[in-house]
């Protein structure tokens, strides 16, 4: 019930996206979309998510717009501070939503260093957060960024997301139905 109420908090904060994006015949708000498909993955992924590691997944953008890239510097040191950025961002709105619905300090502590992507490769709720991620991105917007990078660019990209995955993440990702372009680049940026 509680969880229910944080994930519809969530969706109410994301629904104020000004981004929004065509989905099944009609308009959602970006965000909102990434949410529900974040969550989609990890019932398909960890079925059995403890309630932080859900709470997290389900608010890793939450309210993302309101810090834009083209605010730090275009670069690659401006990409990681703009990141640093939206984790302590995500991880205090998150905080001030569970707060309001009683959540304990333990969950919202674990919430919150799982958004601050700490433990990488080392705490499995942790790399279970970072595999989802990198699902959500190659089923619903790889072959949107392949449309606007070159080659050369998209197989590093991918390369990079590759690094960040599991194991297990890996055999979830080779078995997305995806267009026979992108299996192209996936094939050439892990051989």
């Amino acid at each position: 019930m509680r969880l229910q109420q944080a994930l519809e908090a969530f969706d109410r904060l994301n629904s104020q996206d000004p981004n929004k994006v065509d989905f099944m015949g009609g308009k959602i708000a970006k965000e909102q979309l990434y949410s529900q498909r974040m969550y989609t993955w990890l019932l398909r992924f960890k079925p059995d998510a403890d309630e932080a590691l859900t709470l997290a997944v389900y608010s890793q953008h939450i309210q993302r717009w309101k810090i834009p890239r083209h605010t730090y510097t275009m670069d690659r040191m401006g990409y990681k501070q703009w990141r640093q950025t939206l984790a302590l961002f995500h991880a205090e709105t998150v905080a001030s939503v569970l707060i309001k619905l009683d959540y304990d300090h333990e969950t919202i502590a674990k919430a919150q260093y799982l958004l601050q992507k700490k433990g990488l490769k080392r705490d499995e709720d942790s790399q279970t957060l970072e595999d989802v991620v990198c699902l959500v991105f190659i089923e619903h917007y790889l072959a949107e960024f392949a449309d606007k990078h070159s080659e050369e660019k998209l197989i590093g990209i991918i390369k990079k997301t590759w690094q960040k995955m599991s194991t297990k993440g890996h055999q979830a990702a080779l078995n997305i139905e995806l267009s026979e372009e992108v299996k192209i680049l996936i094939t050439k940026a892990i051989s």
